[in-house]
């Protein structure tokens, strides 16, 4: 091996190196990030909750409280993962390189999310507890689910169907949780919820299935005029 190849060795082993520890800084700032505005939220909107009226309990909500059920929800968390999973992947990686990265990228981030939203909890009820005892499910969650999560957000660059029901699961996921697990706390921010969540998933369904339709009409007529 010349010098010259040696060098330029060197120069893609510090340019890989300086890229991986980039991705893991974006990964763990996003995430907590994400698990600190989540308690700080939810704080905010136990700050508005009048839950000694009888009427505000059964019928109140504040747009801090939808704010909270919005993102503390487990869609939300699960669409962190597979937006991590996502920023850190490139359209030249090879497929098990890309999925590798997005798994580790998907479960770097919820554990990062779960670390600060239970750091900021046990600030705010003045450290009663320690901060990696007080959110045991969402650890959990973060090391099961974070991974297959994470290369699902790898798979969202990919062209064709698989990269459609990529882009397709977080809003899938978040019209069906609200069948099956209701937000809030009283019928009014369930309603609010849903009608949100459903409104916003319907949206991004129907720009990701368009956009998905229209790139394959465009791909086609390629062809077609191609000699």
């Amino acid at each position: 091996m010349t010098n010259d190849q040696r060098h330029g060795r060197r120069r893609r082993d510090r340019s890989y190196v300086t890229r991986l520890a980039g991705i893991v800084v974006s990964v763990l700032a996003v995430g907590g990030g994400f698990g600190a505005a989540t308690s700080l939220v939810n704080a905010i909107s136990g700050s508005f909750a009048d839950l000694e009226s009888r009427a505000y309990t059964t019928s109140g909500w504040s747009g801090a409280e939808i704010a909270s059920t919005l993102l503390d929800s487990g869609w939300a968390w699960a669409g962190l993962a597979v937006a991590a999973g996502w920023l850190v992947t490139r359209t030249e990686e090879s497929r098990p390189v890309a999925l590798a990265q997005g798994a580790a990228a998907g479960v770097l981030a919820l554990l990062a999310a779960t670390a600060a939203y239970s750091i900021v909890d046990t600030i705010r009820s003045g450290g009663r507890f320690p901060w990696y005892e007080s959110e045991v499910v969402r650890w959990f969650a973060s090391v099961t689910f974070g991974g297959p999560l994470g290369c699902v957000g790898a798979c969202v660059r990919r062209p064709g169907v698989i990269g459609l029901l990529a882009r397709l699961t977080v809003p899938v996921g978040a019209a069906v949780q609200m069948v099956v697990l209701l937000p809030g706390r009283n019928e009014v921010i369930e309603a609010i919820g849903k009608t949100v969540v459903w409104m916003a998933a319907a949206v991004s369904i129907g720009f990701v299935v368009a956009r998905f339709l229209l790139v394959r009409r465009r791909r086609s007529e390629t062809v077609a005029k191609s000699p």
